[in-house]
């Protein structure tokens, strides 16, 4: 399914994204000025340590350090002026300084309303807040089975109220481990179904298809020969315990999830244990997969194993855009078709 190389020039890749996933965390096009953030945008250490710099460059002065997990608000968006890097998006960190982008998670703090009646098949849900902690019982004095992170994407099957009647709690389920655990019902955000609805259903499938360019780390999704998307990536990568990288070829999307617990075992888990991955999208029976990434943000190099990271709106998107379609309520679809992928160097 061979098509004319299509040259993705920086200001046809700012306007693909601009829309979508990464147009909050992308320079403009027009002298790469800063981006208007959302109301409240905060934005969560990934890293063990985060370094905070008197300028966007890691070269300049160092102002303080924080911690994994620590929230911070984020107050503008720059540009380094290192021309060789990968990622050059640095966030200006309230009046304090700057933080490279790839360190930082970027959340917001969103409560919800509980809802009370949830249907017998359950209810796809997000994290809405930076981190939650999910316990074993539905009360904060039990022990804290994971933390679940912005962005990342559970099952919620039955809706609790704490015995003091002051907390309602969502009963999660642990496709991984097939147990329960509990987390705060505000933290939640139950999905519409029209978030989960068919992106441009009216284009047949086979004229949708997905470019994966390892050497540029760059995905794009074309509508036969028009690209209608594109996004940065991190792809499979070299370690000390060998090398994962992502295979070239041509696969399909034959199997989706709209969230997946990975863990040993798993290509995307790193060897982390990685409740809730969102919008995975498999192209390989060994796991090879699309998915959305909340552990980091530093797209642009292979870092993965095997696995295509991407920024957790980007994979959503792809999700919603490609066949088989995943019905609101059904954990999972897995068809002897897909959408076409070719990956290429």
């Amino acid at each position: 399914m061979g098509k004319m190389r299509f040259t993705l020039s920086r200001r046809d890749f700012l306007k693909l994204c601009g829309a979508g996933a990464l147009g909050l965390f992308l320079p403009t096009a027009e002298g790469f000025a800063p981006l208007s953030l959302l109301d409240g945008q905060q934005g969560r250490v990934t890293t063990p340590t985060l370094t905070i710099y008197d300028a966007p460059s890691f070269q300049a002065n160092k102002v303080n350090t924080y911690w994994r997990d620590i929230v911070l608000p984020i107050t503008g968006v720059t540009i380094s002026d290192d021309e060789k890097a990968y990622n050059r998006v640095w966030y200006r960190i309230g009046e304090e300084g700057y933080a490279y982008s790839g360190n930082i998670q970027p959340v917001r703090t969103l409560l919800n309303e509980p809802q009370l009646e949830i249907p017998s098949q359950g209810l796809l849900a997000e994290v809405s807040v930076p981190y939650t902690d999910a316990h074993e019982q539905p009360s904060r004095e039990s022990p804290v089975a994971y933390r679940l992170y912005y962005e990342s994407t559970h099952w919620v099957e039955e809706a609790v109220v704490e015995d003091n009647g002051e907390e309602v709690w969502y009963r999660l389920w642990d496709d991984k481990w097939k147990q329960y655990y509990f987390a705060p019902a505000a933290h939640l955000r139950i999905l519409a179904e029209e978030e989960l609805s068919p992106l441009s259903p009216d284009v047949p499938n086979y004229r949708k298809s997905i470019e994966v360019r390892l050497s540029q780390q760059l995905v794009i999704a074309y509508e036969g020969t028009r690209p209608v998307f594109a996004t940065r990536a991190a792809t499979g990568a070299r370690f000390s315990t060998g090398r994962y990288y992502t295979p070239l070829g041509s696969f399909m999307t034959y199997h989706k999830r709209p969230s997946r617990h990975m863990a040993a075992g798993d290509l995307a888990s790193n060897g982390y244990d990685l409740p809730g991955v969102p919008w995975v999208l498999y192209i390989t029976e060994s796991g090879v997969s699309f998915h959305g990434t909340y552990w980091h943000n530093d797209f642009g190099r292979p870092r993965s194993h095997g696995c295509i990271n991407l920024p957790t709106q980007a994979a959503k998107w792809l999700y919603r855009w490609t066949e088989p379609v995943v019905p609101p309520g059904e954990r999972y679809a897995y068809e002897y078709y897909g959408t076409y992928v070719e990956i290429i160097e």
